[in-house]
């Protein structure tokens, strides 16, 4: 098949978006390629039609376990087979999702990258027939991004596993110097580049000084009609603003990390599905989730980035009609945050602590623990050793960089199971244990393919098949999983944090706090870069464009910058209208409410300047009650 034969068929599109074909193009010459497409931009269409395209399997490395996720199930639906590795996942399933890899017919193996560390997945590469890399959220190898993995500097062993096959980066937010650095540390070769301009102009990008930002958020949800996102810093706020707006009469609903998979899957597509119209979340929210008819984001705390939030804003009008991305600031927003970086960052002896705190945590002896996940939740870890949350996250996060351990997000597993035994053991097994069989016999009919592979079970709809209690049900499995018949494994969607190396003293935990010092003052920069965005009044499309190393756009007209330039322009013209107006509304008397509706355009503020000047000149009169010729 062409590539617009894959294109129609598995994607339902009869032509490519702009850049698309170029890059599919390019990798399909055999190209290295970096390719950088706003968000919206329709990245992953640029690795999944040239493998669909090419025989072989496509990997496909991404630190988001959830947008993964989100990938595979999207393109089974399609028909295509696709699997992805993650933390959670047993040895075994791991095992069997890799031979499956190398023997059977997957496309699309998907890999978070510190899994490529294992010696076990590189091995099983080395022998898969892989016709691309495709290399996603590539500015997480640069440590001037903002997002900084240390394990993509890794990715390399891809090229000395298969040197001819290319590799494609990606991205929807990189700097010049973030550019440059992908090039450097990926070895690009002659890499062909892709970049489409970052300018969104069908985007209204709004900074508002207001003390009430409750009232504005209220505002801008009623007179938006549609569908919008909140941004919160704190998880605990997620849940007061979305009630605040149930009781405002909007359908709101909320979202965080730290709710369970299912909840957050029901949550997501409630909204999604138009039921829900505004969600009130975290920064866990939006990744991958290609909703068009967003009207309006608004931030309601400082963002940690200009990249962080162009990526968030640019949720909003992928269906290229007008958006609006609010930024909510004060002058006590910037205090606060500066507060906040001041408290963030630990000492040697604090990052130092919290190695030997976990290692109590999870009950680790010294030299033991590599390659070991654990499941982790941050706030009973903290709340037991009393410890204050930001600070320990950075600590892991420098553990995280000198590659004593890793941390995921959270991401729901459901529950699954594989027989270990083949259709003769199973059959003898039931004749012996007579009491066993119906339960067997209700397995083998509900799922397929469970000789051969893991399959997702809901404990629920088992118990529904076999009429016996959920619990019945899980201890069912957890007895045949004891007696070797089956392997199963409950659901998870706890966080995991993974040790890639045994775990050592005091002594032997080497830190480089010249990395810390150079991420502090990352950090600084980045801050003062949205401060700097919140704070001056130039046009905020040009000042993200410039960010971004887009020196010379034009300005977008439609920020609240380029509005107030054009208001103050058109004020003579305005206040001319707006006196003609008055006048022929008071033909009739009216209140001052039903005279400042009834005018048509221009502010609140500019119709009662108008009103005022009228009246002092004479022209209009009132008895205190309405206003009349």
């Amino acid at each position: 098949m062409t590539i617009h034969e894959i294109l129609s068929r598995y994607w339902k599109h009869q032509q490519f978006r702009a850049l698309q074909q170029e890059i599919i193009t390019a990798v399909l010459e055999g190209r290295d390629a970096l390719a950088l497409l706003p968000t919206g931009g329709g990245k992953s269409v640029c690795f999944q039609v040239p493998a669909m395209a090419m025989q072989g399997i496509c990997i496909v490395i991404s630190p988001l376990i959830a947008l993964m996720k989100d990938q595979v199930e999207n393109l089974q639906v399609k028909g295509i087979n696709a699997v992805a590795i993650v933390s959670g996942m047993s040895r075994r399933e791991v095992d069997i999702a890799l031979d499956n890899c190398v023997y059977g017919d997957v496309k699309f193996l998907y890999l978070s990258p510190e899994r490529l560390q294992s010696e076990l997945v590189q091995e099983r590469i080395r022998y898969m027939d892989v016709n691309l890399i495709a290399v996603d959220e590539a500015h997480c190898i640069s440590q001037w991004g903002y997002d900084f993995r240390p394990q993509y500097l890794h990715l390399t062993l891809l090229r000395d596993l298969h040197p001819k096959v290319p590799i494609l980066a990606l991205t929807a937010t990189a700097t010049q110097r973030v550019r440059d650095d992908i090039l450097e540390k990926l070895q690009l070769r002659n890499a062909a580049i892709f970049q489409k301009s970052f300018a969104r102009y069908n985007v209204s990008y709004l900074v508002e000084h207001k003390e009430n930002k409750l009232r504005r958020m209220l505002q801008i949800a009623r007179g938006a009609k549609g569908s919008g996102i909140v941004y919160v810093r704190s998880r605990k706020d997620t849940f007061e603003l979305a009630r605040f707006l149930n009781e405002n009469g909007l359908r709101a609903d909320y979202y965080h990390a730290g709710l369970p998979g299912e909840l957050r899957s029901a949550k997501q597509e409630s909204w999604k599905g138009n039921q829900t119209d505004i969600m009130v979340a975290t920064n866990a929210f939006g990744m991958g989730i290609d909703k068009p008819d967003v009207r309006f984001v608004i931030h309601r705390d400082v963002p940690e980035s200009l990249e962080a939030y162009y990526q968030e804003a640019g949720r909003a009008g992928r269906d290229e009609q007008r958006a609006y991305a609010v930024l909510l600031y004060t002058a006590a927003d910037r205090k606060l945050q500066e507060k906040k970086f001041a408290n963030a960052y630990p000492s040697l002896e604090e990052i130092k602590q919290t190695y030997h705190y976990l290692a109590n945590y999870f009950q680790l002896a010294y030299g033991a623990g590599e390659g070991v996940s654990f499941e982790f939740d941050l706030a009973e870890f903290c709340s037991r050793f009393k410890l204050e949350p930001i600070k320990t996250l950075n600590a892991l996060k420098f553990l995280e960089q000198d590659e004593y351990l890793s941390v995921n997000e959270s991401v729901y597993l459901p529950s699954r199971f594989r027989f270990e035994v083949q259709n003769e053991e199973l059959y003898n097994f039931q004749i012996q244990n007579s009491a066993w069989d119906s339960f067997i016999k209700v397995l083998l009919r509900s799922y397929g393919g469970a000789f051969d592979h893991y399959v997702n079970i809901r404990e629920v709809d088992l118990a529904k098949r076999t009429g016996v209690t959920v619990p019945m049900v899980i201890d069912n499995l957890t007895q045949l999983h004891d007696f070797g018949v089956l392997n199963y494994l409950a659901q998870t969607d706890k966080p995991q944090l993974t040790y890639l190396k045994p775990r050592v003293d005091n002594k032997g935990l080497l830190i480089s706090m010249k990395f810390i010092e150079e991420r502090k003052q990352l950090y600084k920069e980045k801050l003062e870069a949205v401060f700097n965005y919140a704070e001056h009044q130039k046009c905020r499309s040009q000042m993200l464009l410039s960010y971004f190393d887009e020196e010379d756009a034009p300005k977008c007209g439609i920020c609240d910058v380029c509005l107030a330039e054009r208001r103050e322009i058109n004020r003579d013209a305005i206040t001319e209208r707006m006196i003609a107006d008055i006048t022929q509304l008071l033909s009739s008397p009216l209140t001052l409410d039903h005279l400042i509706t009834a005018i048509p355009g221009g502010h609140q503020k500019e119709k009662l300047a108008v009103v005022r000047t009228l009246l002092d000149a004479g022209k209009i009169k009132t008895n205190g009650e309405v206003y009349y010729l």
